[in-house]
């Protein structure tokens, strides 16, 4: 019998996806009959990590516009797999630039298509939007989408957006005595779980949009699709005024982004805390809708 063929592919900057990866695949490497191909994106300009400051925020009008980095070519070993697993973290509520390079690369179209694919998301909390635009850059290439897991930083909302930065900018998980930054070591290892049913599945002949159900492979947080949709857009916007000033003057771009930055923080001290008390004050009368938009980013694996 030939073996059953998997393409892993992800981007990771910090090496906390990999970590993700390696656990997710551990299960599917011992197994004799299945063939599994690493494919790591690799941009010609490499990012730094830690970041450094102006450069975090001035890679976010591209990421949003979906105008990535270039990256090597993609070479693999087979024109075609039985199951292609895109991990990918989020960068401004849309996917890594490395991830969206691989998403637009015809060879990597080529290989995506008519191919099922799960996804695996590692991020701080907010991951809608990015996965809402993976599925439509997989449904444009006739890729077919049958899971979706999701990991996220165990800190609340609150304690990630001081340590967080911290980390992406100093290379520091932990400070001033928060919890440390970054998704727990115990739901790193538990992608291996995901990675069993994947064996099981793909050895049985039975790789559907029902791989991961029951398995609580993502949980929406219902408080965050408001402001998801609202810091997209915000986002998009911004995006679209700094790639404009940077043709006319990269000072003038830098200008601009600066001024954005500081703008950033102020909307995040006052309009996120008021937003957040009109959502719940309102919530008793958008309860369907919420329910139904749940069950739509949940999809295909459900909570």
């Amino acid at each position: 019998m030939d073996k059953k063929r998997i393409l892993i592919v992800y981007y990771s900057q910090t090496g906390q996806l990999r970590q993700m990866v390696e656990n997710f695949a551990a299960p599917l490497l011992a197994a004799d009959d299945i063939e599994v191909e690493m494919l790591p994106i690799k941009p010609k300009t490499e990012f730094a990590f830690p970041w450094r400051f102006l450069s975090f925020f001035n890679t976010f009008p591209e990421t949003v516009h979906f105008q990535p980095c270039e990256i090597e070519p993609i070479q693999t070993q087979h024109n075609q797999y039985d199951l292609i697993i895109l991990a990918y973290t989020v960068w401004f509520l849309s996917p890594s630039q490395p991830i969206t390079a691989f998403l637009q690369d015809e060879t990597a179209q080529k290989l995506l298509n008519n191919t099922p694919v799960a996804t695996i998301i590692g991020c701080r909390n907010m991951w809608l939007m990015a996965s809402l635009e993976v599925k439509k850059m997989l449904s444009k290439v006739n890729a077919h989408l049958i899971g979706n897991m999701v990991k996220i930083d165990a800190c609340s909302s609150a304690a990630s957006f001081i340590t967080t930065p911290l980390w992406l900018l100093t290379g520091k998980k932990q400070a001033f005595g928060l919890p440390a930054a970054g998704i727990l070591d115990t739901d790193i290892a538990d992608c291996r779980r995901f990675g069993e049913k994947t064996r099981t599945a793909i050895l049985s002949g039975s790789l559907n949009e029902t791989l991961w159900h029951n398995m609580g492979a993502v949980k929406v947080n219902e408080n965050l699709i408001a402001s998801e949709k609202i810091a997209r857009r915000s986002f998009y916007l911004w995006g679209k005024l700094l790639i404009s000033s940077g043709k006319i003057s990269p000072v003038l771009r830098k200008f601009i982004l600066l001024f954005y930055i500081v703008f950033l923080i102020l909307m995040i001290l006052t309009v996120v805390p008021i937003s957040a008390v009109i959502k719940m004050l309102i919530k008793p009368l958008t309860r369907q809708k919420i329910a139904a938009q749940k069950k739509y980013f949940a999809a295909p694996s459900g909570e």
